[in-house]
């Protein structure tokens, strides 16, 4: 899985915010394209077709990659290296095999991983569960369509209101684009 890019460009003068100019090739959300969901605050994991699961890795620059470390892509502006790693070998090991135990079925495609020992459990699951990417709760933006970048930044203000971490885009053809509510001045 590659990293989904953020829908607006990041503000250079500060990084943890975002500007109204549209990301390219994510122009498409604010054309009213694509399917809106909840985007989960966990971490990533994957079940590959041959039933081995991984855990998503981030590798800074000047660091080595854990053994057996699966590269994706390196992010231009930041230098990280995004991969997977097997998750047996991941800090999340132990809290991934509790969730498993509560996985009625387990079918390949991504994951999110949630509960108390993942970022603080900002969802409030109480115990350790998965949640399929492809399965997230879809977010109604009651705006007209186009949608303007104004209109983007109030839903997920108000879905950031809920204790949601942002909304994830996914675009009929495969493409994705997200907003986190902590992106938003």
């Amino acid at each position: 899985m590659q990293k989904i890019p953020t829908l607006f460009v990041r503000d250079e003068t500060d990084r943890r915010y975002i500007t109204d100019e549209v990301t390219p090739s994510c122009e498409w959300v604010l054309a009213g394209e694509g399917i809106a969901t909840r985007k989960y605050d966990g971490t990533c994991v994957m079940l590959d077709a041959d039933g081995e699961w991984w855990a998503r890795r981030e590798v800074k620059p000047g660091k080595s990659a854990p053994p057996n470390f699966v590269e994706v892509n390196v992010d231009d502006v930041t230098g990280k290296t995004m991969g997977w790693e097997p998750i047996v070998q991941s800090p999340f090991a132990k809290f991934h095999a509790e969730a498993i135990a509560n996985l009625p079925a387990q079918r390949p495609g991504t994951y999110e991983l949630l509960g108390p020992k993942i970022n603080g459990d900002p969802e409030r699951e109480g115990r350790h569960l998965l949640r399929r990417h492809d399965e997230a709760l879809r977010v109604s933006i009651p705006f007209a369509r186009p949608h303007s970048a104004l209109m983007i930044r109030e839903a997920v203000k108000s879905v950031g209101e809920k204790g949601w971490e942002g909304i994830v885009w996914h675009h009929p053809d495969g493409r994705m684009a997200k907003l986190k509510a902590r992106d938003i001045r």
